[in-house]
């Protein structure tokens, strides 16, 4: 059984257009405009290929396919909102290809004994509102459905309004329910894939994640006539920490990662010393016991940035997700359809966070890697040849074609 490697790629052509940055890249944050055009867009595909299409109460999609017995479905999934100027496949990737898999099982006239069916997930990304994967957390009990509502975006606009505004404000609880199995394609956001000339990743887990948000308060003065001695500046304190968590990551080694990727600094002009910052660390590896020894060394870098420059500050750890390990069922099924398919894979960790970590916490779930070229995501770059594609939406057609059962 063969999926429409045409249509798959117009496809991928359409929605891309859909929040388009000038240079080939995509903007598409959760719950704007171009989001609610992106969903609208999606819907329309997915009526067109006879899917029964709801919506819960935190915007998710579910367009199912119906079985031929009452059984649990096979769910594929993943997320059509973008980090700002980030790439065309991050995501929309694996909600076209779960829907070119019922597609191709439209095609051939294939019957199963499980529903299939594709799911959208609201705020994946955390670009707008955070935390990242707020909906499927919601789904999973892991995240009040009250507490996502009330997420706020960095004007101050809650995630509740937003999902009214634009029309996805559903009325289905947004609770978990028994699946068969959860798929999803994703593209690798690494090299490795790549490096090794392979089309497909068998996903075997996710690392451990943890985010926290520091501000800083130090006293807003002049640039000029304020002697260096009785400054309060808060960035020489930011930067001190900026450098610290990159140290943090040096000094323990093995896989750890450490990222400060988000800096505001008040007022922000050139002859005020900056009386307010505050920014984000981000931190990965693939053992929760080495985030666990990682965070207070964080603390105590950030005590002691803050103690020499005589600043205050408020130090929030707000996110963590364990380590996942994929259901070993979905993973094998995963691998012998990379087999059937003939492409060539191996099994791989992921670095990145997604859905499937949720999903993981209340059901069988796996994920299928694609290559990333020169392993660059988030950011208009980002890119997948169309014959590593083809292999991956062929490995999760057959994977869900075996999870799910001719009937």
């Amino acid at each position: 059984m063969r999926i429409d490697r045409k249509r798959l790629e117009q496809f991928i052509d359409e929605l891309g257009k859909i929040g388009e940055t000038p240079r080939g890249g995509l903007t598409r944050l959760a719950l704007t405009d171009d989001d609610r055009r992106g969903r609208d867009w999606m819907v329309a595909r997915m009526r067109e290929a006879g899917l029964r299409v709801t919506v819960d109460q935190m915007g998710n999609i579910f367009g199912e396919r119906a079985g031929a017995e009452r059984l649990p479905p096979v769910l594929m999934g993943s997320h059509v909102d973008s980090v700002p100027t980030g790439g065309k496949y991050d995501g929309q990737l694996g909600v076209l290809c779960g829907l070119e898999t019922i597609r191709a099982l439209n095609d051939h006239k294939v019957r199963t004994r499980h529903p299939v069916t594709l799911v959208i997930f609201t705020n994946e990304e955390g670009a707008r509102f955070q935390p990242a994967m707020i909906a499927s957390g919601v789904m999973a009990g892991r995240i009040a459905l009250e507490d996502a509502y009330n997420t706020r975006d960095a004007s101050g606009v809650r995630l509740v309004d937003e999902l009214e505004r634009i029309g996805y404000l559903g009325s289905e609880p947004c609770v978990a329910r028994p699946f068969r199995a959860y798929l999803e394609l994703h593209i690798e956001q690494g090299p490795i894939l790549e490096e090794e000339g392979l089309s497909v990743g068998v996903v075997e887990g996710i690392v451990a994640i943890s985010w926290s948000r520091l501000t800083l308060h130090g006293v807003q003065d002049h640039a000029g006539p304020t002697p260096m001695r009785v400054r309060h500046d808060a960035l020489v304190a930011a930067a001190e920490v900026v450098t610290g968590v990159r140290r943090i990551a040096r000094e323990i080694g093995g896989d750890l990662v450490t990222t400060v990727g988000h800096l505001t600094v008040s007022p922000n002009i050139v002859n005020a010393i900056p009386g307010k910052a505050t920014l984000s660390i981000d931190m990965r590896d693939p053992r929760n016991e080495t985030l666990d020894r990682a965070l207070p060394l964080v603390d105590r870098v950030v005590r002691d940035a803050c103690e020499r420059e005589g600043v205050r500050y408020t130090l929030e750890h707000y996110w963590r997700v364990p380590r996942t390990a994929f259901a070993p069922e979905v993973v094998a099924a995963v691998e012998r359809a990379a087999q059937a398919g003939g492409a060539r894979y191996r099994r791989i960790l992921s670095g990145a966070g997604h859905d499937a970590q949720y999903m993981a916490a209340i059901g069988p779930a796996g994920m299928i890697f694609v290559p990333s070229r020169g392993g660059r995501s988030h950011c208009e770059e980002e890119f997948t040849p169309m014959d590593d594609i083809e292999k991956g939406a062929t490995t999760l057609l057959l994977a869900a074609l075996e999870l799910a059962g001719r009937a």
